[in-house]
């Protein structure tokens, strides 16, 4: 019989302190966010009005689609028994209400994951600098692109928005993020951090 029982000793010291580094930095981070960043809306408030902004101002500078705006409105929304105010991104096409951004789609929590992953894996501090910032770049970039995507799809292919948005555009932001990932981990060994004797 093969046991599928594995103690800790078992599993590899590198593995072990990776999955300890992630641990301890998902716990971190959720309770700096929850406790302090969350209300304040410090990082959700200026990443939400830029997805939004941008994605307008580049459909607006894309050949004949122009009349995009993105505005930052209060909405009251009901979930269950409860009802609670956010405040999002709208955007209009000539007026007209098209699709809206709010702190879950603005990429935060995609930018956080993929920051821990580059934080947790052992290599030089530059490198790690230089990943982190090119990796931000490049998945907030993604995200503008995906939030573009959905508003042209909501406007001319309405039918295809709930799978668009559900599953095809959140599927291919993971593919970039585990494609950095992939970039990132080819010169890492996790031998290098097992500690000295």
């Amino acid at each position: 019989m093969i046991s599928t029982h594995l103690t800790l000793r078992e599993i590899p010291i590198p593995i072990r302190l990776f999955l300890g580094k992630a641990l301890l930095f998902f716990i971190v981070w959720k309770l700096v966010f929850l406790g302090f960043l969350s209300e304040s809306k410090v990082l959700d408030y200026p990443l939400t009005t830029n997805v939004g902004k941008a994605s307008t101002e580049l459909l607006n500078s894309i050949g004949s689609m122009s009349g995009y705006k993105s505005v930052r409105e209060v909405v009251t929304k009901v979930e269950g028994n409860e009802s609670f105010t956010e405040e999002i991104s709208q955007i209009y096409h000539n007026d007209k209400k098209i699709l809206y951004v709010e702190d879950g789609c603005n990429g935060l929590e995609l930018l956080v994951l993929y920051i821990g992953f580059i934080v947790c894996m052992p290599s030089n501090i530059w490198r790690k600098i230089f990943f982190i910032i090119g990796g931000v770049v490049i998945l907030h970039a993604a995200n503008i692109i995906r939030s573009m995507a959905l508003i042209y799809v909501r406007e001319y292919h309405e039918l295809y928005f709930d799978f668009a948005h559900t599953y095809l555009f959140k599927l291919v932001l993971y593919a970039v993020t585990f494609v950095l990932w992939i970039i990132y981990a080819k010169k890492i060994h996790l031998l290098n951090e097992i500690p000295k004797a």
